[in-house]
């Protein structure tokens, strides 16, 4: 099987994403450098391919920077345990109770807010600006 080679655009394209992302993130030591043409153009192979696909998915899941590494560094080392990618995701399941009951909060007291003015007055006599007014 013949390994496909791109220019960044379109594995940026093929990754929905901006080639300045795949910039970043080799940057950041996540992707490996590409080979380079005599043209000085990078050229990406599909083993770039499917580690930007990974590491788009792990972000799209919520994962910080710093989760992406540590997930890549299990996928590196296959014959690692995975006990720590376990306690990675259980990590992220517990922020995102986190974020839920924040938000549920936050939709109460908003909730709440609205309910303060049944009928729509001049903006000076809005019972929402006065509240928010009051305990800025």
């Amino acid at each position: 099987m013949s390994m496909q080679t791109m220019r960044i655009g379109e594995l940026a394209k093929m990754a929905g994403c901006q080639p300045e992302t795949i910039r970043f993130y080799e940057a950041k030591g996540l992707l490996p450098p590409p080979v380079r043409t005599q043209a000085n153009y990078r050229q990406y192979d599909d083993s770039h391919a499917a580690r930007l696909h990974f590491i788009r998915r792990c972000r799209s899941l919520g994962m910080s920077l710093n989760e992406v590494e540590a997930l890549l560094g299990y996928q590196d080392q296959p014959e690692r345990s995975c006990s720590g990618v376990n306690d990675l995701v259980d990590h992220q399941l517990s922020e995102i109770d986190r974020q839920i009951a924040e938000l549920g909060a936050l939709r109460a007291e908003l909730s709440s807010l609205r309910a303060r003015c049944d009928a729509v007055r001049p903006a000076g006599q809005c019972a929402i600006l006065r509240e928010l007014t009051e305990h800025a």
